[in-house]
């Protein structure tokens, strides 16, 4: 696909990332760190235990996946300290060129959303990172100073749009064929036509266990030409077959994330690297 640069004369996250994924596969491995997982690495839940954690399965897994998905709570309840984890991360990770994407899951209206955008998307801040997750059940529209500021700075956003939880579909569904989740698809495509000839910039957040609801919902993820970020293989039981199964002709998006089905292989650095390359090599195999 021909590459696309914004107006920072950066390449677009979605070129990058279409880039990332044919070099090393479909891969986003997510930093989780609980509480229990510090713990079974013989780690305090701290600071410190949070940085040893986090450095450590960057090291493992940089040159294996295209993206690495730190869980932003999770640094969050360390206060400032944990935050200031989260930046180191952030920065090692762009060292070892690998995309980060920053699940922060952020939404909300007028110049409050404009100030997220400016922690996650832009140049200088000690937050950026190259992709940040989003809520948009305030609107679509409300996420406007996201959409414009990543396009701008050559980054990425992932918007939820069909979750696995069980309470989504009371928001998601509703709607039947014209539902939410299918309104949130389209606005989604709508915006990907700004970055023609390449994948878009703006992708999806759709749970690798939907299982059958993208088809009763009818949404078309392929005409979203966008990546679509797919939570839940391993320990929440999907498998790469799975998402090839759930996902059709837009599997060629589909960023497949593990977290804890990898974690619980530390801390060793061998087992966390075997333990990527079985999920990688299931969903290149796909």
């Amino acid at each position: 696909m021909p590459e696309q640069v914004s107006a920072a004369g950066r390449e677009s996250f979605g070129s990058r990332l279409g880039a990332a994924m044919a070099a090393r596969g479909p891969l986003c491995v997510g930093i989780d760190p609980h509480p229990a997982l510090l713990k079974s690495w013989g780690l305090d839940d701290d600071a410190a235990g949070l940085r040893r954690f986090s450095l450590t399965v960057l090291e493992a897994v940089a040159s294996l996946a295209a993206a690495v998905k730190p869980q932003v709570a999770l640094y969050e309840r360390h206060g400032s300290a944990g935050m200031a984890v989260l930046e180191e991360l952030l920065a090692a990770a762009r060292d070892e060129a690998v995309l980060t994407i920053a699940d922060a899951k952020r939404g909300d209206i007028g110049s409050t959303m404009a100030a997220y955008a400016d922690a996650w998307l832009r140049d200088g801040s000690p937050l950026a990172a190259d992709s940040v997750t989003l809520s948009p059940y305030l609107g679509f529209e409300s996420l406007r100073p996201a959409l414009d500021l990543a396009a701008e700075t050559g980054r990425g956003v992932f918007v939820l749009a069909l979750t696995s939880n069980p309470e989504g579909a009371s928001v998601q569904h509703v709607g039947g064929a014209d539902s939410v989740a299918r309104r949130i698809t389209e606005a989604a495509a709508a915006e990907n036509a700004r970055y023609q000839g390449s994948l878009g910039s703006v992708g999806l957040v759709v749970g690798a266990t939907v299982g059958s609801a993208l088809t009763e919902l009818d949404l078309d993820l392929a005409a979203v030409r966008g990546p679509i970020l797919a939570p839940g293989l391993g320990a929440q039981g999907a498998t790469p077959a799975d998402l090839r199964a759930t996902f059709g002709a837009a599997y060629r998006y589909v960023l497949g994330t593990s977290s804890r089905d990898i974690l619980s292989a530390g801390p060793d650095l061998h087992g966390l690297r075997e333990a990527a390359l079985r999920t990688l090599d299931g969903l290149r195999a796909e």
